[in-house]
């Protein structure tokens, strides 16, 4: 089946294309289907009309076609030229448009399936059985974020093969559940991963057959078979529940084989591609091309060429060969134009046509020319940064699993919330068992929250950096009364690591202190004791400790217990030798409710009770056990105030993760569309606040009753007996005012005055043995203090001449005054 344009056949095919009444009803009909879109004005010169090259191509397609019906009656037609969102047909491989990106998240195929699979929405083709009579452009794609499958799959190779690689959009036959992008009966790919990783993390290091081999584990038959009967349960149980979603699946699709899907086939030999696979655009996944998914090829194409099938497709596409140069396999509809490197070698030196020689008999001969593939008529396709950052069509995207619901959400919409994973106990997703959440940019370093439905348990995950060195957080609820388990950082100085706090009592683990520590276990009282940090509220406090090296075997401590009760007890157990089978142990019995003058007096032997593995070892002396005892209620002092701090830390930490959940706080990063957005915002918000406070301190400048608003807390509805009371005050502090500045004028005119008469004074002493320099100095020292005592009169005179009028002036403006007028009586 050879395409060549004739003469003649172009202008036959403008006058079909005017002259068809038939034609120009069908593309109304289609045009009356379009989803809603831009002015066909407005659009680009390109989207409304054709060039000459495009209408040689249209032609050529449409010869193509009628041949390939001829051949095969049995196929379907091809897709080869739907009409765009202006109405007009353009041929498929002009719709794609190489498209490199300056984002590195589209540098590879899985960002580039990753972005389309989740920046789209899906409108399923009606009928699913035919190819759609219209193609949209991948810039309207994106404006829109709905495409069909071909939509998709054309804005997916358009960004692959402006990354170099050799992809290809494949019309053909796919699953239902892969037309319709149901995933329900799939198992979700998250928890999966999640599972493979328990997986990994359990399974247990290999034998070392040079390592001592551990004592015979002596098992009960009993409880074995117990254990069987009980796997053999639960296996039953599982084929029962198996059996069960095998009736509720869904019928077998009537329509299997027939549906039409339109994917992306990557060929190897560019990028590394070691083999051939498909990109699925829906999903973003990718498939080998023996996948079951897959029930058919018709065709494929690339903004170069078009190529035709003519395999058979019998057991799906696993026989396929997808050697598009092999003429026995593929048609292309430019003939000519099937080497990949020629069809690259010619549209980069820009030639029109192209031509091919052969040799025969040496004589060349020239074959009939060909067209080469117009240009993309779509316009630069323009991926911002904000739609990478939202991803999904609203910011938001729910996808449905076997027994799981996935939910994902563009950063800082939704409290910081990306992921969540919700598992179902049944397959209609009506009982909820578990619930995780991922977050990001969180100012509380929070990173994922689990939540048990079952047991009521949530488990909160935390980055590096937060108060109190928290990493790890599980409760029932944030109570004072419920158990929280805390893990902590290894860089916290007390090298606490792990914390496990109930109404009853607290543990602790510890790594690499300095005194060995590494477990501590309290018991409590009662509830209510445990809020209470100012009391000894445990009654039994147990530390263990590693071997310190530096001391003796029976004087270095593995167990330290501190027993509060009838009898105040201390119990110490020792490490043992390498070679010892019993450790050493001491009790010392204390003496009830011992006071600070009083520690250790009337110490007797019969206070101590001690076993020695070691018979030969001399018994401590009555003075060294005296001394041991008291630093044991020394230590235990210290370590019921440590366990006070715990319990206080432990409610500091659980009321600010409650504040924080309450108030949710996130980083924004200048360098996003959010981030700058939220930035500004703030700016302008900044820029409001000053405004407003300059704005405030204008008016209490040119306020008269600023000043003394101030104890009164800048009231400014005052009732009757108040503006009456404000009135007098503001009037005798006016007064008060006036009369401290006579005062200090009068004593700096006092000051003075006397400061004169003492240098007088001076001058009448020893003006005998002055020197000229000295009486010049009198003389300009006089005039000063002359000068400053006439200011300070007159300042003096003038301030009592003004008095009066000022204060019937501060009068007359405290009566105008608008919030003191209407309860003032008039003068």
């Amino acid at each position: 089946m050879e395409t060549v344009l004739e003469s003649g056949s172009e202008d036959r095919v403008r006058g079909e294309e005017d002259d068809d009444g038939r034609e120009t009803t069908k593309l109304e009909e289609t045009l009356s289907d379009l989803p809603p879109r831009k002015k066909a004005e407005d659009c680009p010169e390109s989207y409304r009309v054709n060039s000459p090259d495009e209408v040689r191509v249209l032609a050529i397609a449409e010869s193509f076609q009628r041949q390939y019906s001829y051949l095969y009656p049995d196929r379907k037609p091809l897709l080869l030229c739907p009409v765009n969102e202006c109405g007009v047909k353009k041929f498929v491989s002009t719709s794609l448009r190489p498209t490199p990106n300056v984002y590195p998240e589209l540098y590879t195929w899985e960002g580039c399936a990753s972005f389309v699979a989740n920046f789209l929405s899906l409108d399923p083709l009606e009928p699913p059985v035919d190819p759609p009579c219209h193609l949209l452009s991948s810039t309207s794609v994106l404006r829109r974020q709905r495409a069909t499958c071909f939509e998709s799959a054309t804005l997916l190779c358009s960004l692959l093969l402006g990354a170099d690689y050799n992809a290809y959009c494949v019309s053909g036959y796919a699953v239902r559940e892969m037309c319709l992008l149901d995933q329900s009966q799939q198992e979700c790919p998250l928890l999966a991963e999640e599972e493979g990783r328990s997986v990994i993390s359990e399974q247990e290091p290999q034998d070392n057959k040079y390592t001592v081999r551990p004592p015979m584990e002596l098992d009960s038959r009993f409880l074995a078979q117990q254990e069987k009967k009980k796997q053999e349960a639960e296996a039953a149980l599982l084929l029962k529940q198996k059996l069960q979603e095998s009736e509720q699946r869904p019928a077998d699709d009537p329509l299997r084989g027939l549906r039409v899907h339109c994917w992306v086939l990557v060929l190897s030999g560019s990028w590394s591609v070691q083999e051939n696979f498909f990109i699925d655009p829906l999903t973003g996944k990718s498939y080998t091309t023996k996948d079951d998914n897959f029930l058919g090829v018709e065709s494929a194409w690339n903004n170069l060429n078009y190529y035709v099938n003519l395999q058979e497709c019998n057991n799906s596409c696993k026989d396929m060969v997808f050697d598009l140069e092999d003429l026995k396999t593929w048609e292309p509809l430019l003939y000519g134009a099937v080497s990949k490197n020629q069809l690259i070698l010619e549209a980069s030196e820009g030639n029109e046509e192209m031509t091919v020689s052969k040799v025969n008999d040496d004589k060349e001969e020239e074959r009939p020319r060909v067209l080469r593939m117009p240009t993309s008529w779509v316009g630069p396709i323009s991926i911002s940064q904000r739609d990478l950052e939202t991803r999904y069509p609203e910011g938001q995207r729910v996808t449905r699993y076997r027994r799981a619901k996935l939910e994902r959400f563009a950063p800082w919409i939704s409290e910081g919330l990306v992921t969540r994973l919700t598992t179902y106990k049944d397959l209609d997703c009506t009982e909820v068992v578990m619930v995780k959440e991922w977050y990001q940019h969180r100012k509380d370093h929070l990173e994922q929250r689990e939540v048990n439905k079952v047991d009521n348990v949530t488990t909160e995950r935390f980055k590096d950096g937060r108060s109190f060195k928290l990493l790890f957080h599980r409760y029932t609820s944030l109570s004072k009364d419920s158990q929280h388990d805390m893990k902590f950082s290894s860089t916290r100085v007390d090298g606490l690591v792990r914390r496990v706090d109930s109404p009853f009592d607290m543990t602790e683990m510890f790594e690499g202190r300095s005194d060995f520590l590494y477990y501590r276990h309290a018991v409590f009282k009662t509830r209510n004791a445990l809020p209470r940090p100012d009391v000894d509220n445990h009654q039994k406090l147990v530390e263990h400790f590693h071997r310190n090296t530096s001391k003796p075997a029976n004087e270095d401590v593995a167990v330290r217990v501190f027993t509060v009760g009838f009898q105040c007890r201390i119990d110490l157990t020792y490490h043992l030798e390498d070679y010892q089978f019993s450790p050493s142990k001491r009790t010392f019995i204390l003496p009830r409710e011992p006071t600070e003058r009083r520690k250790g007096e009337g110490f007797t032997p019969d206070m101590v009770s001690s076993f020695q593995e070691d018979p030969t070892e001399k018994p401590l002396h009555t003075l060294a056990l005296h001394k041991m005892m008291v630093d044991l209620m020394k230590e235990k002092e210290e370590v019921s105030l440590q366990i006070k701090e715990s319990i206080c830390e432990t409610k500091a930490i659980v009321e600010c993760r409650r504040q924080e959940e309450k108030h949710v706080q996130l980083y924004y990063s200048p360098w996003t569309t959010t981030g700058a957005a939220e930035a500004r915002r703030r700016r302008q918000e900044m820029e409001r606040q000053a405004l407003e406070e300059q704005k405030w301190l204008q008016e209490m400048e040119t306020d008269i009753m600023a000043p003394f608003l101030i104890g009164q807390n800048n009231t400014m509805n005052l009732t009757g007996a108040e503006a009456k009371r404000f009135y007098q005050d503001s009037l005798d502090k006016y007064k008060e005012k006036l009369v401290n500045q006579v005062t200090f004028i009068h004593s700096r005119f006092i000051t003075e005055t006397n400061n004169l008469q003492k240098k007088q004074e001076w001058y009448q002493k020893n003006q005998l043995n002055m020197t000229a320099q000295q009486e010049e100095e009198y003389q300009t020292y006089c005039a000063e203090k002359m000068l400053q005592i006439q200011v300070a009169k007159k300042r003096l005179s003038m301030h009592k001449e003004a008095a009066p009028k000022k204060i019937d002036d501060f009068i007359q403006k405290l009566r105008a005054d608008p919030r003191l007028k209407p309860h003032l009586p008039p003068l």
